[in-house]
């Protein structure tokens, strides 16, 4: 089997592109909500057992859409979870789902606790700041953020990329580490790096959409929504 591959961030922008257009004609909501279940089942995967809060926090664009999908599914999973939104993004998609999670009686905070509070209510930290667009410098209020990031000792998921690594360079600006990479659809360059636990889900992408695009990624397995590709696992053939 080919090995898996991993996207420069071009490549990983054109196949969004080429989803949403003429061709394959997937809404930015639909991509948005299943690759938000696939981030709900993967943490439900890795952490079933989670006694205390989780704590999305939430980024302007489309990986912040994806943190707020994954907290309403999380819910659903039994999860209590809270939101840190902190720079909404004034389109109708993101007050809807923000809307969603009200109605799942989510809480969405006001400012980022302090590190010992994170520690004291909180068991694991989502991470769906920036995504695969991201470049440049970390700019207010996110560099405070990343940078508490770096220095809690809760347990953190990222989605699709570590918020603030570069990537296709990966970990250049020596931020925090999660536990946990959540990647979608297909793993960024800058992933490639990656030690820990590593989940690919998104599992959406058309056959024909492979084969024009030449993209590799691994079998799931029956309704699994992701696949274990961490470079530690045994299962893992690619």
């Amino acid at each position: 089997m080919k090995s898996i591959k991993y996207l420069t961030q071009h490549e990983a922008i054109v196949m969004d592109q080429l989803l949403m257009g003429d061709k394959y004609k997937f809404p930015t909501e639909s991509l948005m909500e299943l690759a938000g279940l696939s981030v709900a089942s993967i943490i439900q995967k890795v952490y079933p057992n989670i006694s205390k809060k989780v704590l999305t926090i939430c980024g302007p664009g489309n990986n912040g859409g994806d943190g707020l999908v994954a907290s309403r599914h999380l819910v659903q999973f039994g999860y209590d979870v809270e939101i840190f939104y902190p720079k909404k993004t004034d389109k109708k998609l993101y007050h809807d789902l923000v809307c969603q999670c009200k109605h799942e009686d989510i809480k969405f905070l006001g400012e980022l606790p302090d590190n010992s509070l994170l520690s004291k209510e909180y068991g694991l930290i989502v991470d769906s700041i920036f995504g695969y667009s991201f470049k440049g410098d970390i700019r207010a209020p996110f560099d405070k953020i990343i940078e508490q990031l770096s220095k809690t000792d809760v347990p953190i998921a990222s989605v699709d990329m570590p918020s603030g690594w570069d990537v296709e360079a990966g970990n250049i600006k020596n931020l925090f580490t999660p536990a946990l990479l959540i990647s979608l659809a297909a793993p960024k360059k800058g992933a490639e790096s990656f030690e820990g636990i590593h989940y690919l889900g998104g599992r959406f992408l058309p056959k024909e959409f492979l084969r024009e695009t030449n993209l590799t990624i691994p079998k799931y397995n029956g309704c699994d929504q992701f696949v274990n590709i961490s470079k530690n696992n045994n299962n893992n053939k690619n």
